[in-house]
């Protein structure tokens, strides 16, 4: 057993002694196996490497972790992500100060020795054997960006960067081996610009470049002698010379530097003293890492993209080889975003709906015809601080994505997919259905794609209101959202031809699972997400045309080169004729029905008001030939409340409706968001009625009822409540199960 000192480890002179043999013991067997002249002066050769493998790639142009930057469709800069804040930048462009700053403390002598510098081991050894310990390594910067290679690979995995800076034997000779087939291949100036690009120095910053901003704000072909003086200083302890925790050390450290510089005869000793003489002045820029740091409320968005990267098989077809891709970083990612449509729908989240509020609201546009994401907005902030109301689930997409576990039930919002379905198997928009407030429909008489009745027992949904009761044809259905109406209709096109329309739509549940082949889907009781809503609606602007929704334009990695991106998929859901139908019975609804405080008043467009039971969840989507845009309001965060009695965004509400609160935040997106010089039509189209609208009545007082369709009986100044101030319990007025077969499904009315 050997002497150890009373802390457990070896006394100074074995230490010295320690060192001795693994030089000479690394030495005699480099000179035996690997190099071709034998004995001592081998360590120093240069010539031809024999028996030895190929030098691996990454030694030759490491692959360098860097930062990945997100931008918007015009190019401006969304956000920046890394997991190494690192800028690769070429020789030319770090200052010549830098370079000699750091070969003049690193290894002076490394223009004139091979991989292994021989006079630098013997000086360590006798240094080493003075002191009674190890004061000074041998290690040339060959060898040193060698071993910083190996621990770039490791990453952030404490074991393997555990085994890259073990200090064995076995790796010195590893080290020693590929250092000097790094000099064969790669010279002296690829090696010194690819170690001042691999170097750590403090403070998140890796590379040069990085470290030049982080410290003082600027490229590193700009750095002053003083100031390339303190960066190469860092490089041999990051922690102990940290200019900003510590600005007495790093001096210190910054004036040994600058001695070395003047005893290499890099700079004069006069030059030395002045920059000595000169404070450390920093001009620190903190790391603005993730999507955190997004502009205009584009973190949720800026996530989705990272999660496309992730998740998207045209990234990798394994989860490792994508994960490596994102971590390995240095992409330029243009995405589809448009600064304007995300200032508007920022504008529009925040508008009516506060981020302290029960309540959350999400708002996100989709373009017709491209599939392309254009916003993605929330109320609360995206972020980790719940005490600032911030948040990282991303109301706006499915679970796989960061949504939410479900997502949640769309309501009367699914009424257009079943119009779809019904116009596609030749049901004219002039079937009229007679019901009372309820009706009552056999489960047998709805068929699943499969063949199969969709249960036993009865189906019987009710409308909103009990004096919801009369004749409607389909445009006067979608206008007032008669539940009971769907319910007849989806019987009469067909519950399979229903689903299987909503998923050409691009309809999606958002816990991934298969659509499910209930009656009440009709009335919106599987729940969706606002950008599959976007999308769906997006259908109809186009004419029946359904993209899948996109992110990403285009990628270029650290080197220019193009990576392919997911292209968004368009096919015909439907026939142009019944699209164009959809339109203008939709228009209806914004000019006349559930929607008018949502209508734009200044070019064509078309939407739909949802609620679900209990009114927890609200919702607004609509369109122009241009533009679709879904805003969702509800409870965000635990069990869903009812939106009843509420106060949202310091307006109080006797209960929320799809109109009155998800109607006019539509508003704000889609006028913000839209250029006014652009305004396309929808094709024109005749679509037959039944008979006159007043006719259709069944006697009710139509003004009351107009009012109560745009909203405006919730409680407030204006409205026409026959109860001024006093609420009606949710049970009077609808109510029902949300999922089972005898409930509603969600779509009680506006």
């Amino acid at each position: 057993m050997p002497k150890k000192r009373s802390g457990g480890g070896l006394t100074g002179t074995q230490q010295a002694a320690k060192f001795l043999g693994v030089s000479v013991l690394s030495g005699a067997v480099l000179a035996g196996i690997a190099l071709p002249a034998a004995g001592a002066l081998g360590l120093a050769a240069k010539g031809t490497v024999e028996g030895f493998d190929e030098i691996p790639a990454n030694l030759k142009t490491p692959p360098l972790s860097q930062r990945t930057t997100i931008l918007d469709a015009d190019g401006g800069k969304i956000a920046s992500v890394y997991s190494r804040d690192r800028t690769v930048v070429p020789l030319k462009d770090i200052s010549p100060y830098m370079q000699k700053a750091i070969v003049a403390i690193e290894d002076a002598r490394f223009y004139e020795h091979g991989a292994v510098d021989l006079k630098g081991v013997l000086r360590a050894l006798n240094k080493n054997a003075q002191a009674g310990g190890v004061s000074e390594g041998a290690s040339t910067l060959t060898q040193q960006y060698v071993k910083n290679v190996f621990v770039e690979e490791a990453g952030d995995d404490p074991e393997k960067v555990a085994e890259a800076t073990q200090q064995t034997l076995g790796r010195k000779i590893r080290e020693l081996k590929y250092a000097i087939q790094v000099e064969e291949e790669l010279g002296k100036k690829k090696i010194l610009e690819n170690y001042l690009n691999i170097t750590f120095f403090g403070q998140q910053a890796y590379g040069v470049e990085a470290a030049s901003q982080r410290y003082f704000s600027k490229s590193a072909k700009d750095l002053e002698l003083e100031e390339a003086a303190l960066l190469a200083g860092i490089v041999q302890s990051p922690s102990r010379f940290d200019p900003v925790n510590d600005a007495e050390e790093a001096t210190k450290r910054r004036n040994v530097v600058l001695q070395r510089m003047a005893d290499v005869q890099d700079i004069s000793q006069e030059e030395a003293d002045r920059a000595k003489a000169d404070p450390v002045e920093l001009k620190v820029s903190r790391p603005k890492n993730g999507c955190i740091t997004a502009v205009s409320g584009a973190g949720f968005f800026c996530d989705y993209v990272r999660k496309t990267i992730l998740t998207d098989p045209v990234f990798g077809k394994t989860e490792e080889e994508r994960s490596k891709l994102w971590n390995l970083g240095g992409l330029t990612v243009r995405t589809t975003l448009s600064p304007r449509a995300q200032n508007a729908a920022n504008e529009a989240a925040t508008a009516k709906v506060d981020k302290t509020d029960g309540v959350a609201a999400a708002v996100v546009q989709v373009e017709p015809g491209t599939g392309r994401i254009l916003s993605m907005a929330q109320s609360r902030p995206y972020g980790l601080d719940q005490n600032k109301h911030e948040t990282v689930l991303n109301l706006s997409v499915d679970s796989r994505m960061g949504g939410t576990t479900y997502g949640f039930q769309v309501g009367s919002t699914f009424k257009p997919i079943t119009a779809a379905a019904a116009l596609e198997k030749g049901i004219s928009p002039a079937q009229t259905f007679t019901t009372g407030y309820q009706v009552r429909l056999p489960m047998q008489s709805f068929t699943t794609c499969s063949g199969s009745p969709a249960g036993s027992g009865v189906w019987d949904p009710s409308n909103e209101l009990e004096s919801e009761t009369g004749t409607w044809d389909m445009t006067s259905a979608l206008g007032k959202s008669i539940n009971t109406y769907f319910a007849h209709l989806e019987q009469m096109a067909g519950l399979c031809e229903t689903v299987e329309m909503a998923k050409k739509m691009g309809y999606k549940r958002g816990d991934g699972k298969p659509v499910g082949e209930n009656p009440a889907i009709t009335l919106g009781s599987e729940e969706s997400t606002p950008l599959d809503m976007a999308a769906v609606y997006a259908t109809f602007a186009n004419r029946g045309t359904f993209c899948t929704p996109i992110a990403i334009a285009s990628i270029t990695d650290a080197n220019g080169k193009r990576i392919k991106v997911p292209g968004s998929q368009c096919s015909q859901a439907m026939s142009e004729q019944t699209a164009d139908t959809v339109n203008q019975m939709l228009k209806g609804v914004v000019e006349d029905g559930t929607g008018t405080q949502a209508g734009l008043q200044d070019r064509d467009n078309a939407g739909k008001t949802g609620t679900t039971n209990d009114r927890k969840d609200a919702w607004f989507v609509g369109y122009t030939p241009n533009l679709s845009t879904a805003v969702w309001v509800g409870d965000d965060v635990g069990e869903k409340q009812s939106m009843y009695n509420i106060t949202i965004g310091g307006q109080y509400y006797a209960k929320v409706c799809g109109g009155c609160l998800p109607g006019p935040i539509w508003r704000i997106a889609m006028r913000g968001a839209l250029d006014a010089s652009e305004t396309p039509s929808f094709a024109p189209v005749s679509v037959p009625r039944a008979k006159p609208k007043e006719d259709m009545d069944d006697g009710r007082d139509r003004d009351r009822d107009r009012e109560r369709e745009r909203g405006r009986d919730d409680g407030r100044p204006g409205g026409t409540s026959p109860f001024p101030g006093i609420s009606i319990p949710p049970d009077l007025i609808g109510g029902g199960s949300n999922r089972g077969q005898g409930g509603n499904g969600g779509g009680n009315g506006p």
